[in-house]
């Protein structure tokens, strides 16, 4: 009688999940319905933001298949002819919303001196350069890039050929606005400030006051930041007229394909941290960030001698030193690139798979610059950052300001120590070799030369030295 129930339920059972999975098919199709329809809506082509066809055909050749949120929000706007704010997380397409609609701009009314973007750093304006050149390789725009670090005179003869778009940080413009003779920007049309709250942080006011004055006021301007600052605000009312707000993310937050996690260590064993983490993570690409220009040179030398090639990149380098450590990294000659916060700001490098925060940021804002250059455009991407028993309350506020609690990275305490010998033997030699890099750099200052390599490769042969002085002693 118990199995005749039994068989009478299964039969239920089965005729009730038959009528469920009719109806869950007919919902799904309903709901497939509907999500065509509401998918219809965000599916948006370039041609539907009011582009013209030479620039569509600029982003399929640089297969950007549909706009990106900033991009879509923010292009009609600028078409209408509004000055924007424009506040969007890292790796958003930030400058393609700008150049597009200068390049339309331009097209219908061409003339020189037509766009002034000023960065806070000559790597950005590099890129910035790029996207212009890309998108505007069908129309023959031509851009300069005015950046400090670079011969004045070879920029002042850029210049005099009157670029249709100048890219520039803002003490170098202001340098050839008070000495090149016959440069002035009084028929400029646009004006862009990229990452506005970098530019006033590193303490730009005094040049974009000086730059304000000196250009028309009947322009069009585009303040595009990360972050909106006490100082931004202060800019906005300054130079910009009505202006259409146009914010992605309201909160400040990490792209949601970025694995974020942090690692507890001791500060004396940082070194041997990292190597285990590049070892066990070994086949990908890094960028590493540290806090000084000098830790970025002794980690570099550290990870040589190890045999990872590694690459520093820092504000001290020369700009053609700069571009050379980007190169590198960018062609994948260089698995790790080792950076100060000179490379957490819009540098986009496709590749970069996991960054370390080797040292913790001060100010909590730039950790998102930072895990920033990982996870772009869609891509996935990974993040470690070292804390020590010295940077929990600076870690403690990142949380805070991302509303995540970051799990723990999970490594063998056995496994790493027993790298400790081979990584102190290295910090010995990578403490030798900067030694004998600022001795080089000193005598070559007196020489009134400057080296163009890389400061840490020529450090490689360094080990082979100390133990031919060291056979020499014995002798």
């Amino acid at each position: 009688m118990a199995q005749e129930n039994e068989n009478i339920e299964e039969n239920s059972e089965d005729e009730s999940e038959t009528e469920q999975e009719i109806t869950s098919v007919l919902e799904e199709d309903s709901l497939s319905i509907k999500k065509t329809e509401e998918n219809a809506e965000p599916e948006v082509t370039w041609q539907d933001l009011g582009l013209v066809d030479a620039l569509c055909k600029a982003c399929e050749q640089l297969k950007w298949k549909t706009p990106s949120k900033i991009q879509r929000e923010s292009i009609p706007v600028a078409l209408q002819g509004k000055d924007i704010i424009g506040l969007a997380e890292t790796g958003s397409g930030k400058t393609a919303a700008f150049a597009l609609p200068i390049l339309q701009a331009l097209l219908e009314n061409p003339q020189r001196h037509f766009a002034l973007i000023l960065t806070p750093t000559r790597e950005l304006a590099f890129q910035i350069s790029e996207q212009f050149e890309a998108l505007g390789s069908g129309i023959g725009v031509k851009t300069a890039v005015i950046v400090g670090g670079m011969d004045m005179m070879s920029q002042a003869l850029i210049l005099a050929k009157k670029p249709h778009i100048i890219i520039a940080t803002p003490g170098r413009l202001v340098d050839h606005l008070s000495n090149t003779k016959g440069f002035n920007l009084r028929a400029l049309k646009f004006l862009v400030m990229d990452e506005a709250d970098r530019i006033l942080n590193m303490d730009f006011e005094v040049e974009v006051d000086k730059i304000l004055k000196v250009i028309p006021r009947e322009r069009r301007t585009f303040l595009f930041s990360a972050t909106m600052t006490k100082k931004v605000k202060k800019l906005q009312r300054a130079c910009l007229q009505d202006p259409v707000r146009v914010e992605v993310s309201t909160k400040y937050q990490t792209v949601e394909k970025l694995q974020q996690y942090y690692i507890f260590v001791p500060v004396k064993f940082k070194d041997v941290y990292l190597v285990h983490i590049l070892n066990e993570l070994a086949g990908n690409s890094f960028m590493i960030f540290c806090s000084t220009c000098n830790n970025t040179i002794r980690t570099a030398l550290l990870l040589r001698n190890l045999g990872f090639t590694a690459v520093p990149l820092h504000g001290q380098m020369s700009q053609n030193k700069r571009l050379a450590a980007l190169t590198k990294f960018k062609a994948k000659n260089r698995s790790i690139l080792i950076s100060t916060d000179v490379a957490s700001r819009g540098l986009d490098i496709p590749h970069v798979d996991i960054v370390i925060n080797f040292d913790i940021p001060t100010h909590s804002k730039d950790y998102i610059h930072r895990v920033g250059r990982t996870a772009r455009a869609g891509r996935a991407g990974r993040s470690i950052t070292f804390v020590t028993q010295y940077d929990v309350e600076l870690y403690q506020r990142i949380e805070q300001l991302i509303s995540k609690q970051l799990p723990l990275y999970k490594t063998e305490e056995d496994e790493v120590m027993a790298l400790q010998e081979r990584v102190a033997e290295s910090q010995r030699i990578a403490k030798m070799e900067l030694r004998d890099l600022s001795d080089k750099k000193g005598s070559n200052k007196r020489k009134g030369g400057d080296d163009d390599d890389d400061d840490t490769e020529g450090a490689k042969g360094f080990r082979k030295r100390i133990k031919g002085g060291k056979k020499k002693g014995k002798k």
